[in-house]
């Protein structure tokens, strides 16, 4: 929760009253955890609101001093003894009286009201801000703009009461330290803009005293989203703006453009240059920037303000510091990893070795029993060596010479020995990146870990969260792209001491990696049709609820 300096709570947003009346949950999202997700709804509302988002400039006339017909645009008032503020979309002065215009993008439902008691509250709270400024107030109303009607409504004890019952169940639940539990099977979610940050029904399903079955479980958020990943490979590209879209020219003179609005992030690798407009414009619309090296080390991120959730942070933190919470957490995290190196074993090796086999599941139960991190570094450790040492039976290169070329021995890095390794590298490197902007975007500090300790300029988070997808996400894309043939020794440059990715080589693994994230899976846990992609910010939002107590323990994910 938020405070001012002299100790009081903030003024409430008029506008947080609705979301109140409508879910306290989604209200508490919103106003103490400050999340916020556009939907095609709330696009199309910011679209119809322009007009009367423009602030005229004219003053408020004194009360009872004004002529008729007079109307003003956009109006901030406030009104401290009950605690609230708002910008009214449109005031009306007439015969002595003022009425406030509360603007919404849909129809006018269809009920004996002609009015939702959302919408009723909201402008309740305006005219209660009004009358506290001077005014009179005797109705409101409500224009719902997709069906052009205007509902005029009376600003009467009734309303008057439901607008201090809001306001004081707000303020009590923005006292506590975590959310309201959310609605069960609420036909409400549907088109709720949050509802992938809300999570509702896999919130359920992990709480104990929950009753809803995993078969149950809405996909309520879209398997993909519209934006995607921005990738400048190419040496001496320049990222330029235009408006709001990003153009990007290479040394030849060619030009790709790509509106703001479907990128989720930009990556630069090497020799690449970003004017300031584009940076600072990146930066104002919340799109990161991730910087590699020529080779794909990832160096870290340019980004606007972090998030404002800082209840979240503050969770983290406190986490970190229990020993018993990190060693729980990097417990199952270490036993979905070898988990799912032993099911890449299996889905990958042409006769699966049993002895291989045996031992990544006894590692794996291990894990589970580890006494302290010391004792799990060291079953990771024998887990990798185990699973390494069959990696090579798991590629079917093309060819003779390749064969020869993608000969793998051991995990290498800084510099990659070999090939395989620096396909490895590349993949692991890609997805570091990804969970360090998910992280982030969700209102986590990517750098303070629980399993990996923190380390200047390691993301341990982002390492800790990633480790149950190295394989299926990291692996799978280099298994594929040697079997399939897709990538060969020519995608190669050789040095004294090491191998790196030509820029070709390197497109190819890029592509590969995300047609990786693309696929489509059935969640192990809830049963419903997911994206990698998405799944990686769905981990890192049930994340989120574990450590804020909405949930008992962190979901691990074990595909088959």
């Amino acid at each position: 929760m938020a405070w001012t300096e002299t100790g009081q709570s903030p003024l409430i947003p008029v506008r947080m009253l609705n979301e109140y009346v409508y879910c306290p949950r989604l209200a508490y999202l919103m106003w103490v955890q400050q999340e916020w997700a556009d939907s095609a709804d709330t696009i199309q509302g910011k679209t119809q609101h322009h007009r009367v988002d423009k602030e005229q400039g004219d003053l408020m006339p004194t009360p009872g001093d004004f002529p008729n017909g007079k109307t003003l645009r956009s109006v901030t008032l406030s009104d401290e003894t009950l605690g609230i503020t708002g910008k009214l979309d449109i005031v009306e002065f007439n015969d002595g009286d003022v009425s406030p215009v509360d603007y919404k993008h849909g129809s006018r439902p269809d009920n004996a009201k002609g009015y939702w008691d959302t919408d009723a509250v909201q402008l309740g709270a305006q005219a209660l801000l009004l009358r506290a400024n001077g005014y009179t107030v005797q109705e409101g109303v409500v224009y719902y703009i997709a069906s052009k009607e205007r509902v005029r409504i009376a600003i009467n004890n009734e309303i008057e009461q439901k607008v201090r019952d809001a306001v004081a169940g707000l303020r009590e639940i923005a006292a506590q330290p975590a959310p309201p539990p959310p609605m069960e099977d609420s036909p409400k979610c549907y088109g709720c803009s949050l509802v992938g940050i809300c999570l509702p029904d896999e919130v359920n399903v992990l709480a104990k005293d929950k009753k809803t079955q995993a078969d149950d479980v809405r996909r309520l958020y879209p398997i993909l989203g519209d934006a995607l990943p921005v990738y400048v490979t190419t040496p001496g590209s320049h990222i330029g703006k235009s408006g709001e879209t990003l153009v990007i020219k290479n040394r030849d003179g060619e030009k790709l453009e790509v509106p703001f609005i479907y990128a989720s992030q930009v990556a630069i690798f090497g020799g690449v240059n970003i004017s300031m407009p584009a940076l600072r414009s990146l930066m104002y619309a919340g799109i990161p920037v991730s910087h590699f090296s020529t080779g794909g080390w990832f160096y870290g991120l340019s980004h606007g303000m972090t998030h404002k959730n800082v209840m979240l942070r503050r969770a983290q933190f406190q986490a970190a510091a229990d020993m018993g919470k990190c060693i729980a957490l990097a417990r199952r995290l270490v036993w979905a990893k070898i988990k799912n190196s032993r099911t890449m074993v299996r889905r990958n090796h042409p006769d699966p070795p049993k002895s291989v086999l045996r031992e990544l599941k006894h590692l794996a139960r291990q894990a589970q029993q580890a006494p302290s991190l010391e004792t799990l570094l060291g079953i990771e450790g024998t887990a990798a060596h185990v699973y390494y040492g069959v990696f090579h039976e798991l590629l079917k290169p093309h060819g003779f010479k390749a064969t020869l070329s993608f000969d793998f021995h051991s995990r290498n890095r800084r510099p990659p020995l070999d090939p395989v390794n620096a396909l490895l590298s590349l993949t692991y490197a890609l997805l570091t990146k990804d969970f360090t902007v998910t992280l982030m975007s969700v209102g986590f500090d990517p750098f303070m870990g629980f399993y990996h300790q923190p380390k200047y300029g390691k993301p341990a988070l982002a390492l800790d969260i990633m480790e149950e997808f190295r394989p299926i996400i990291g692996d799978s894309v280099v298994i594929n792209l040697i079997n399939n043939g897709e990538i060969n020794p020519n995608d190669f440059v050789w040095g004294g001491v090491g191998v790196a990715l030509t820029t070709r080589g390197r497109k190819k693994v890029i592509e590969a990696y995300e047609r990786r994230l693309n696929v489509v899976i059935r969640h192990p846990v809830f049963r419903y049709k997911v994206s990698y992609r998405k799944l990686l910010e769905v981990q890192s939002r049930l994340l989120g609820r574990y450590l804020m107590g909405e949930i008992d323990e962190f979901p691990s994910f074990t595909p088959r």
